[in-house]
């Protein structure tokens, strides 16, 4: 099982971009999917949250410039960003709790990270 990200990119301040992460392989259930970030020298923080059934949540500092969706048949996470700003610049990470077909048993997987970069 693999979570492969793509979408990521320079943009400049005010763009927008959007970045997928698709769960492939021998996928039995997907659960809550993420989306983290991390800049240089920080530490690794929560970017926003779908559950199973669709119900967002968000950190503060994207609220409202943000937009995460999922398509369960596809296995598929999308984060819609507006209103970039420098700050936002960092490797976003997706990050699934899903059971595989071989053993039922729920683990947490990380994709390996895409580049968003936001700078005139």
């Amino acid at each position: 099982v693999q979570l492969v990200e793509s979408g990521g990119g320079l943009v400049q301040p005010g763009g927008s971009l959007r970045l997928s992460c698709v769960a492939v392989g021998s996928i039995f259930n997907l659960y809550a999917m993420c989306w983290y970030r991390q800049a240089p020298v920080q530490q690794r923080e929560l970017v926003a949250t779908i559950t199973r059934g669709g119900t967002p949540t968000y950190a503060h500092s994207v609220k409202g410039r943000f937009t995460i969706s999922r398509d369960n048949p596809r296995n598929t996470i999308y984060l819609e960003m507006n209103s970039l700003k420098p700050e936002d610049t960092a490797v976003y990470y997706c990050n699934a709790d899903l059971s595989t077909v071989e053993t039922k048993i729920v683990y947490t997987y990380w994709g390996q990270g895409t580049q968003v970069t936001v700078s005139s």
